[in-house]
Parts: structure tokens; sequence; C-alpha cells
């Protein structure tokens, strides 16, 4: 039995002594993890740091932020922005301390006390994941959720979860080493998406409360930090009820962490949200037209390029400021104040008369709103060209999405043996036509909101076929006003339509009409300035017939008219016949001046004369041109023969305040100070009138806008005015075109009215003629400016040379010294002198 009871022994012995080898090998091994554990973690995170999708430290220091551009009126008012996201940034002393406090309190209580991650709140959240208990909280801090905004995750797996909650620990670290607290939690409100395009904390402000950030009251703090839970499921424009909850939750964490009492809970609780909702969009605010045709203007200047084909006007990478992304300051000439009375001035003429007048003259027309010139195929053809270029055509073919207005998102789908058009940006899906049945829809009567000025917000709902709602649209009145500091250049109010909604096409400078009578001053002026002629210069009331290329074969007569005059031979000096806009005294100028020297001087004055030809008919300005040239040539007058070219991008600076462009002033001389204050003063005559020197009565005094000196009345609310004033008025042929160009020492401002086509226009020329159209406005809008004391605009006289030594302004001593002073019976028409 001992050998056998030997044999058991030894083997048990041998048993216990390997099983006491694996518990060393295990226990060293454990000790192995605990000891090299913290490496291999260290060793693990720099390995996924290693990997894609981590930034740098550069990244880190320079983070990727969409930041809106901001466009500044000369006066310091924001006019609007140019965003993909509408952020501007906020630093930490703009934000309100209940703003900080709620959200250190909701988000990230121990946020001074952790370097990026919090082991309490990782440790609550892994305890309740094991209790499977959801309601213990979020870990993440703030830093961690800034490091989610600044380095966004796609769709990912489990692991690949993990893995970047690892390099997001990272990156939080990373962040409290390259920033401080205060830099942090501006970061995170400044990239924060609000919803309802308020991206950022300073959009957010301003959206929801019409505020700034340093001034958000506790509760209205509180809301904006609870929606940083979800924004979309706290979005305050759907669900008031679970928002004020939610806002509740953020005020009572403030309690609990010192910020707020009880009292003050209880008080804040219960009032309402107070939402003052202004919606961030670039077809509304001040200067629509202007900020659309600037945001052309920048597109082209922070796109030039040197000869070495390198950006002039490039980031430190050499690539071009993005309007969109880059956070410029771009500053503006425009005064807030002018342009909100330049907007008023327009709508109220259009609004309260003008458009009614319209309408009612026009009844009469055959096909109305066309005149009765065209015949029915022409009014077709225009028809025709109008629905292509509609937005209804253009979305029934596919070319730009019905919802979202876009066209570089459609694409071409097949669904259930059916063509659609699809549009990735919304998602948006509509049927592919054919010709027949595209036809068929824009003749198919359909509810749809149209442009009504007497509807409330101007927008009135109604059922109208496309095709009709464009004919409709045809018999509306377009209106565009620029005004213009004639001594810097400055524009100061720029109007390009009556409503940028509706009427989207800038007619201040993409606009281009015929200009009439408002071209003759260039005439006078080439004319004296060559001493052609004086102001006092007489020539007699006569038909004046200019031989003129009819084609290659022959020639023919060119005679203007006077409209409801007739001629009956009497002496007229020059400032008569410019205050009284005579087509025939003018002819006769410029035969005598030559059509081509006066192509010459207004080339200098920033009109584009590619396209004019040097022929007699171009003294009555049956060319086109726009308000935006004309107003630049016109302040040459004013600011003594010098033209200067319009500016209105003073300066653009980068995010950081750097000047990245400053605006150049580009003048040159055109006349001297002796001929442009002559012009001046005959010009003067179109608004206070100028007797004629050999006739006395009805008809007598020249000045096609001496409506404005009258007295106020309830049908010329806008009369009254008595500064001085150089002004011309213009109408075109058929009374298609109304203009008012109106010169003051501090302030030159032209106006145009007409409807969108030509032939679309006033029956009559006493209501289509531009002293009915266009000088009311102008009117309203001086009237405007000169109540408004703090712009400091003058009310007296232009400066007068201090000597007049080439040109003689008195009319009755030039008569005496040229023996003009007669009175001949059989040559005058039996008028008398009457000096």
């Amino acid at each position: 039995m001992a050998p056998h009871e030997n044999t058991s022994s030894d083997s048990n012995r041998k048993e216990q002594k390997s099983i006491s080898a694996t518990h060393k090998k295990v226990l060293l091994v454990l000790l192995w993890v605990v000891i090299l554990g913290p490496f291999l973690g260290v060793f693990t995170m720099l390995q996924i740091s290693k990997s894609s999708g981590l930034p740098d430290f550069e990244e880190l220091e320079n983070p990727q932020t969409n930041l809106a551009s901001t466009i500044y009126t000369g006066d310091g008012k924001v006019m609007g922005k140019y965003f993909r996201e509408n952020r501007t940034t906020a630093k930490y002393h703009e934000l309100s301390p209940f703003l900080i406090q709620a959200l250190i309190a909701t988000e990230d209580e121990r946020f001074h006390e952790h370097a990026g991650v919090d082991p309490q709140a990782t440790g609550r959240v892994v305890k309740g994941l094991i209790l499977r208990n959801t309601s213990q909280g979020g870990g993440s801090t703030i830093s961690q959720q800034l490091a989610k905004m600044l380095f966004p995750r796609e769709k990912m797996t489990k692991w690949q979860l993990i893995q970047r909650k690892f390099k997001e620990w990272i990156i939080a670290t990373r962040l409290e080493k390259s920033y401080t607290k205060e830099e942090i939690i501006a970061m995170y409100l400044n990239k924060f998406d609000f919803l309802n395009l308020a991206v950022g904390i300073n959009s957010a402000a301003q959206i929801y409360f019409s505020t700034t950030p340093d001034s958000l009251r506790v509760e209205q703090a509180a809301m904006l930090v609870g929606m940083c839970k979800n924004p979309s499921l706290f979005n305050p424009l759907r669900f008031e009820e679970r928002v004020t909850q939610r806002r509740s939750v953020v005020m009572k964490q403030m309690v609990k962490n010192g910020y707020l009492t009880e009292q003050q809970y209880d008080s804040l609780k219960v009032l309402p949200l107070g939402l003052e909702f202004s919606k961030a969009d670039h077809q509304t605010g001040l200067a629509p037209y202007f900020r659309e045709t600037l945001r052309d203007e920048l597109t082209k200047l922070l796109q030039q390029k040197d000869k070495e084909g390198n950006y002039i006007y490039a980031q430190k990478d050499n690539t071009p400021y993005d309007i969109y992304s880059d956070g410029l300051r771009i500053y503006t000439t425009i005064d807030s104040r002018m342009q909100e009375y330049a907007e008023w001035a327009v709508e109220e003429h259009l609004k309260y008369y003008l458009q009614n007048a319209f309408t009612k003259n026009n009844e009469k027309w055959k096909l109305p709103p066309f005149s009765n010139d065209l015949k029915e195929e022409q009014i077709a053809s225009i028809m025709n060209s109008a629905i292509k270029r509609s937005k209804h055509f253009k979305a029934l073919s596919g070319k730009i999405c019905p919802q979202c207005e876009r066209t570089s998102n459609i694409t071409a789908v097949t669904e259930g043996g059916k063509k659609y058009h699809y549009c990735s940006h919304d998602h948006h899906k509509w049927p592919v036509l054919n010709a027949a049945e595209i036809e068929e829809e824009l003749h198919k009567p359909k509810p749809m909101r149209v442009f009504s000025w007497a509807a409330p917000g101007h927008e009135k709902d109604t059922i109208l076929s496309p095709f009709d709602s464009i004919r409709y649209y045809k018999g509306l009145l377009r209106a565009s006003l620029v005004s213009m500091d004639p001594h810097t250049g400055f524009v100061k109010a720029w109007v390009g339509g009556p409503h940028f909604q509706h009427f989207k096409f800038d007619q201040v400078k993409r606009g281009r009409r015929q200009v009439g009578s408002t071209f003759k001053p260039f005439v006078y002026a080439t004319a004296i300035a060559n001493g052609v002629f004086e102001p006092c210069s007489e020539l007699p009331n006569i038909e004046y017939c200019i031989e003129v290329p009819y084609n290659r074969l022959r020639n023919k007569l060119w005679c203007p008219t006077n409209a409801g005059e007739k001629y009956d031979g009497s002496m007229t000096p020059l400032n008569f016949a410019l205050a009284a806009s005579m087509n025939n005294i003018t002819a006769k100028i410029i035969h005598e001046t030559k059509a081509e020297n006066v192509i010459k001087v207004i080339s200098k004055m920033g009109i584009d004369t590619s396209g004019l030809l040097p022929v007699p008919s171009m003294a009555l300005g049956v060319f086109d041109l726009s308000v935006y040239e004309m107003v630049g040539a016109m302040n040459t007058f004013v600011n003594k023969g010098v033209f200067i070219k319009p500016i209105y991008i003073s300066r653009i600076e980068d995010r950081q305040g750097n000047v990245i462009y400053e605006a150049t002033p580009e003048a040159n001389e055109v006349f001297d100070e002796e001929t442009a204050h002559v012009i001046l003063e005959m010009m003067k005559g179109v608004t206070s009138g100028v007797q004629h020197p050999y006739k006395r009565g009805k008809g007598t005094v020249g000045g096609t806008a001496l409506r404005i000196r009258g007295a106020e009345t309830k049908e010329r609310p806008y009369a009254g005015i008595r500064t001085p004033i150089a002004g011309k008025t213009g109408t075109t042929q058929n009374q298609s075109d109304g203009w008012f160009m109106g010169l003051t020492p501090d302030l030159v401002t032209g106006v145009w009215v007409g409807a969108e086509d030509r032939s679309v226009r006033f029956r009559s020329l006493q209501l289509g003629m531009g002293t009915n159209t266009a000088l009311p406005m102008w009117a309203y809008y001086m009237k405007k400016v000169y109540a408004d004391s703090t712009l400091n605009v003058s009310q007296g006289d232009f400066e007068k040379p201090a000597e007049m030594i080439r040109i003689q302004m008195d009319c009755k001593q030039y008569r005496r010294e040229n023996n003009l002073n007669f009175f001949d019976p059989d040559k005058f028409g039996g008028y008398e002198l009457w000096d």
C-alpha cells in the first residue's frame, strides 16, 4: 500500500505545484497589466491619434469654420450678410454672463476643474451603461462637444464610434492646451447651429430675440442653452411648450450651481418665451438690390489676378477670399437713413398713386397692358419670350427646383417606369413633361401668391395660370433711384426696384433705358465749354432739320419737334431752351457743336460710349444708359467740373480686422469750374423757371419741374421744396420711360420709372412724363433727407467760382452788349419786349 500511497501523494503535490505556478503566472500578468496598462492605453491612443481623421496642432490653432461675411453701411449699421452658414463670431467679453452660467451649469458643471475630459462624468456614464440606466446624464464636456462640432463625424460602425470617442478625448485635451477656458466657451457658442439659419450665438440672439449676445436676459440665455441638447427637438418655432420646459430645466441647474436663487427661478420660469423672430434672408432687409449687385462685384474683385497670375487679394496660402465662409467685413458707403428714405419714397409714390393711375390709364388698350402700337403676333412673341425666362417654365422643364430654386442639384430619376426630376438639396421630386404637357400646365389655373401694393405685406393669394400671372406682372411699374455724394463719389442710397422678392432685376446698374431729355445738359455743356454758344445766346424758335444718313444711297432730314408747341420764330435764349426742354433748339446746338465732341466729353464722365453713334439724334437721349451712369456723370457739374468714379465699397477687412482692400478715388477734369457752374445755373431754371425775355403770359416761363415748388397739397404731398435745385426731367418716346435728375450741393440723385417692356406704357403724356412719374419720388426722398438734421445735408446754394471771367450769365446785360435788346413785330409775331 505504501508504494501506491506514495505515488498518489506525489501526484497531488505535482498538481498543487502546477496550480500554484498558474496562479503565479496570472498574478504576474495582472501585475504587468496594472503596471503597463496606462502605458498601453497611452500607446493605443497615440496609435489612434496617428490615424486619419485627427487634426494636427496647426488645425487646432486654426479650426475651419464657415463665417458669414458682414456688410456694413457707411454709418456703421449691419446691412446684411453673405453666408453658407449664417455665422459671425462673438468674443468672450461680448457674451452675457447669464449665457456662460447657463451653459456651464447645464452642460459641464466642472468645466473649470478638468482638462478636457471629466473622469467623474465619464464614470457616471459607464455606471449608467452597466446598470442600463439612461437617466445618469451625458459625459461629454464642453470641450468634447466642441471637438465634435469642429471635426464632425460621419455615420460609423460601433468600433469606429469607440475609436472616435478616444479621438475626441485627445482633441478635447489638445483644445484645452491650445485655448483658454474663455476661448473654448466662445468657440462653442460661435460654432453651435441654433437652427433657422441662426448659426452661432450672434445670429441666434439676433434671429430669436432681435438683440446681441451681451444683452441676453436670463430666460433668453436659458432658452438658447437649452437648445444645445438637441436643437431639432427644442426648436422654439415648432415646440413652444417643450422648449419652455427645457428652459426651466436649465434655470433649475443654474439654481443648483448657485447662479440663481429659488425666488428668481420661480419668477422667471413662468415668463413666456418672448420670441422676436426675424428671419435671416438675402431677399429682405435694407438695400437688397444693392447687396445683390455688391455680391457680384465682390466676387469679381476677389478673383482679380496680377500679371503673374497671382490673386491680388489673397490669403496667406495664396488662395482667394470667399465671401461666404471667410468672415469678411465689407464696409460700404450706403447711409442707412438715406437708404430707408429712398426705399420709402419709391414705395410711397408707386403704392398710393402711380400704379393705380397707370392701370386705369391703360384700361382702354385693346390688349392691356400692351399698347395699341403692337400687333397680336408681336405681343405673343413678347409673352413667349417672358414665359421661357420665367421660374414656372424653368421648373416644369427641370432647369430649376420649384421649391428651393437651385439649378445645380437636379438629376433625372426613374421610379415605377416614370421619369422624374430630382433635387438632391431638398429631396423634391416632380415629373418630367414633354412640350405639350408643359404648355398645358402653363395655362392651367392654380393657387399662387402674387405681388400687390394693396395687399398686406404686398402679397395676395389668388388663382391664376402661370401664363396669366406673367401677363399680370407685365402691367406693374418698376422704378429705381440712386443717390451720390458729388464730392467723394460715395453712393448713399440704391433702390433697384419696387420689391426685391418679386422683381429681382436691378434697374440701377444692370438696367439700361432711353435717357431722353436728361441727356441734354451734356450737349449744352459741350457747346459752352467749346465756346460754340453761351447760356444767353439766342436762337429762333423755328423748325430745324438736319440731314442724316438714311441708307447707302441717300440721306434724309431729321426735324425734331416740341410736344404741343408751335414754332413762332421768337428768339429764344439757351437757358430758357434747356429749362423748357426744347428739342428743336437742342438739335441746332448739337449740329453746331458736333456729336463727336459730345461723345468725347461724356466718355470722360463715366458713360460707356462704346455703342453710341455720333448722330444728331443723340442730343435727345435716344440711346440706353443706366441710372448709375447718369448720376455719376451729373456729379461732375456739382464737383466743379471734376468727374469722380462712383464708390460703394469703402474697404474690406478679413476676420482679424486686417484691411485687405481700400477704395482709391479715381478722378479726372472734364470741364473748367466756370462751365460746370454755368450748367448748374441753367439747370436750376428747370425747377425754378426761366422767364422768356420777349414773351409774357401763359406758357412763357420755362421749367419742366416747377410742380415741386408749389404748395404741398393732398394731390401733391411731395411739393413745397424751396431749396436751390438743379434738375432735368426726361420723357422718352411714347412715355415708355420717365426720368428726373436732381442736383443739390451735397447730393446728386437720379430716378427712373417704367414698365419691364417699353410697349407697356402710359397712354397720355400728362401722366407718363418724367415730371409726373419720377420727379415725385425724388421730392419725397429729398424732403425726408432735409428733415433729418443728423445728415447735415446742405440746403444752401451751389458754391460760385471766385471769378466768372469767360461766360456771361446776366442775359439782360448780354442782350445789351450784343445788340439783342430790340423788338421787331414782324419777326417775332407781335410779342412785346418784356425785360
